[in-house]
């Protein structure tokens, strides 16, 4: 940690891996989880963390064999989030889901083994999104997670063994249909009545933020509001961050 501002300053010569942390520690975690039947109607729940240890190394070493680079970052969330600050129920209903066992002892040990960067009030997703679009650069964002669809860039999908190269249009389209969508798992709702088909039919007329605030008005809804949810579904990208400060600039309309 530290090294963020660096990171973004200094181009490396190699390839380097944006590992999404978050999603796969949390996944060596489960899979290491066992219950255990005492008998008499006594269960328990145990981890044992090295398999988990273990089932991330091999998680990295096959990513950086397959991605032909030895160069990689683990990129974690930091415990405040700024978009609460916009909503305060953002991933409120996320609060009854519990972390798997041995978890925060997990994440400890990945920044003790690991190079790893985690900014104040940046998820995750941020910090794959700002170093991933981030000029000179030559990285690799390592994610199955679909929010990292609204990232231009290269992004490797692990789960698929899919390799996309995301065009900036792409990348906007992406963005405003979540924008209109809304992800009830995150806890923004997004535009009344616009599923994933409407939204798809509303922007291959014309991929713009002003067929977004028309299909919010439509509902009653201004476009205040659709600048709420846009900047609840915004991915940031390296011209949403102030290196210098240090600082989110605000998602705005151009």
């Amino acid at each position: 940690m530290g090294y963020f501002k660096t990171f973004l300053q200094k181009p490396e010569e190699n390839t380097v891996l944006l590992i999404d942390g978050d999603l796969y520690a949390y996944r060596a975690c489960a899979a290491a989880e066992e219950e255990i039947d005492w008998g008499d109607d006594i269960w328990s729940l145990s981890s044992d963390l090295k398999q988990a240890k273990e089932i991330f190394r091999e998680f990295i070493d096959n990513a950086c064999e397959t991605l032909e680079t030895g160069s990689f970052v683990v990129c974690l969330s930091d415990k405040d989030n700024f978009r609460k600050t916009i909503d305060p129920m953002y991933k409120g209903g996320r609060k009854k889901v519990r972390k798997p066992v041995g978890y925060p002892a997990f994440i400890k040990w990945i920044q003790e083994t690991y190079r790893w960067y985690r900014e104040p009030l940046l998820e995750a997703d941020d910090i794959l999104g700002i170093l991933g679009t981030a000029p000179g650069h030559n990285t690799i964002m390592v994610s199955d997670d679909k929010d990292m669809k609204s990232i231009p860039g290269k992004l490797y999908r692990p789960m698929s063994g899919e390799f996309h190269t995301i065009s900036q249009a792409d990348a906007d389209l992406w963005f405003y249909t979540q924008t209109l969508t809304g992800d009830v798992t995150d806890g923004y709702s997004g535009c009344p009545s616009v599923g994933a088909k409407t939204a798809e039919k509303l922007l291959a007329r014309s991929a713009t933020w002003n067929t977004v605030v028309q299909a919010y008005q439509k509902q009653k809804l201004n476009a205040d509001y659709a600048l709420t949810q846009a900047r609840l579904a915004r991915i940031l990208r390296f011209e949403d961050w102030d290196v210098d400060k240090g600082a989110i600039k605000l998602w705005e309309p151009s």
